[in-house]
């Protein structure tokens, strides 16, 4: 059984996957926040990601990381350098310094958010980040390729929709993920002997997607989720919006246009 480091493991996707992978391997569970109720193969080591110390005590001795640390939404500037760039650093250097060799983490559809949602965009797309969050994202990315080509990590860039255990609005019915959907991800991801750098979208089988994800099939991933089941109740419940909205238009959602916690008002901006 591999050893893996789960940081972010006491939130939401952490959650989900402890449910679905503490089987497969043994988690090294990682967050500021202690994790509760701690299962057989699972141990607990406390790190906050802006310590690269902490993060290379949690990385020392395992067979890879699946890194979901750090602010998980649009936030403010100091907020998302601490949490998602700087941290995002210390992780591959990190697994560098460890000797660890397979990153997987996630990345984010607000990577490509500013994509139109009447266009299908695959793996290969310029990045079009629609909020700072985003932003964060594509250098993660950016720093993934680097550790890949330089030092010879192993990396897989996880751009996730939405993980629930059902799509809860209109939007979400083209991007959501399932638990178990992801968990296989994750599972292909940190096993499979061929990846070297590789970027795959964290969706289930939607019939509404607006994301081709053959390059994650290609490695054999066969979702086993569908959201087009929920379609009906969803839209049911759901107001209809203005096709001039621009979080309509946009896959990115309210992404492309919220300011919350960040900085100046954008009728200020430049």
């Amino acid at each position: 059984m591999k050893t893996i480091l789960m940081t972010g493991a006491a939130g939401g996707i952490g959650t989900f996957l402890r449910e679905e992978l503490g089987t497969k391997y043994k988690l090294r569970l990682s967050d500021r926040a202690p994790v509760q109720n701690l299962r057989g193969d699972e141990t607990y080591i406390g790190a906050d990601l802006t310590n690269l110390n902490a993060v290379k005590r949690a990385a020392e001795g395992v067979d890879g990381i699946l890194h979901f640390g750090g602010c998980a939404g649009e936030a403010d500037w100091q907020t998302i350098l601490d949490a998602n760039i700087v941290g995002m650093r210390n992780v591959y250097e990190a697994a560098l310094q460890s000797g660890v060799k397979r990153v997987v983490w996630a990345s984010s559809n607000h990577a490509v958010g500013f994509y139109r949602r009447d266009q299908t965009i695959d793996h290969t797309v310029y990045p079009k980040p629609d909020s700072r969050y985003g932003v964060s994202k594509v250098f993660g990315e950016a720093m993934g390729s680097l550790y890949a080509d330089k030092y010879g990590l192993e990396v897989v860039n996880l751009r996730i929709g939405n993980v629930a255990t059902q799509p809860v609005d209109k939007r979400r019915l083209s991007i959501w993920v399932s638990p178990r959907d992801l968990a296989q991800l994750c599972a292909i991801s940190l096993d499979h002997p061929d990846i070297k750098f590789e970027i795959f979208y964290g969706a289930s089988d939607n019939a509404r997607g607006w994301w081709d994800n053959s390059n994650a099939e290609r490695f054999g991933y066969k979702p086993q989720d569908q959201s087009e089941p929920y379609a009906d109740a969803v839209i049911a419940k759901e107001p209809p919006a203005s096709p001039d909205d621009t979080d309509e238009i946009y896959q990115g959602g309210a992404f492309v246009s919220t300011e919350q916690g960040g900085g100046r008002p954008r009728s200020e901006t430049v």
